[in-house]
């Protein structure tokens, strides 16, 4: 009898540290996140954010294995501007030139794989990101800490068909062409 009890406790014993534990979902707290543009032209560089709408993040344990988040579109400012200036960058960015807000008041981005690094905390990220209806795949680094998920993803926007000044695409542009990468910094609160 005793025999069959021990058999029996190693066997759920061994069951339970093979089953696969199940990650979890943690809601992004739209509040207290942030996502930062950056983008550059020849003649220097504009800087704003866009606000995040909705995501997840999800982890098992304290490891990042996956998620997604909405970001308002509609929500594009301009930082680095103020007055006329600043209201008329950020009516040119929500335009057809750009990111056509009226038309796609949404962007996302979906985690498709996630590779630790050495580094605990540290991670290598693949995922589809979609501007303008176009979903494209991105790779960058991220990195988890606390209950916050940080990231500076590079973006070319010539591949979400923005082309506007695009030295890719417009000859002689001289002084007035606009870098085709612009970088989106993120800080995920969850």
């Amino acid at each position: 009898m005793k025999l069959l009890s021990s058999s029996l406790l190693m066997l759920i014993a061994s069951f339970l540290i093979a089953a696969p534990i199940k990650p979890i979902k943690k809601k992004v707290d739209a509040a207290t996140s942030k996502i930062e543009w950056v983008a550059a032209k020849v003649t220097g560089k504009h800087n704003g954010e866009v606000k995040v709408k909705s995501g997840t993040i999800e982890v098992d344990g304290n490891k990042l294995v996956g998620g997604s988040f909405v970001v308002d579109m509609t929500s594009l400012t301009v930082l680095d501007l103020q007055g006329g200036g600043k209201d008329k960058l950020e009516g040119h960015l929500k335009s057809d030139d750009f990111f056509s807000t009226a038309k796609f008041a949404e962007a996302s981005l979906t985690i498709t794989k996630v590779t630790a690094k050495a580094m605990a905390g540290d991670y290598m990220v693949d995922g589809d990101l979609t501007i303008k209806g176009i979903k494209q795949p991105v790779k960058f680094e991220a990195k988890i800490a606390g209950n916050t998920a940080t990231a500076t993803i590079k973006v070319d926007r010539t591949k979400f068909d923005i082309k506007y000044r695009s030295g890719n695409f417009f000859q002689d542009l001289g002084d007035k062409m606009i870098n085709d990468d612009f970088d989106l910094v993120v800080s995920l609160a969850y």
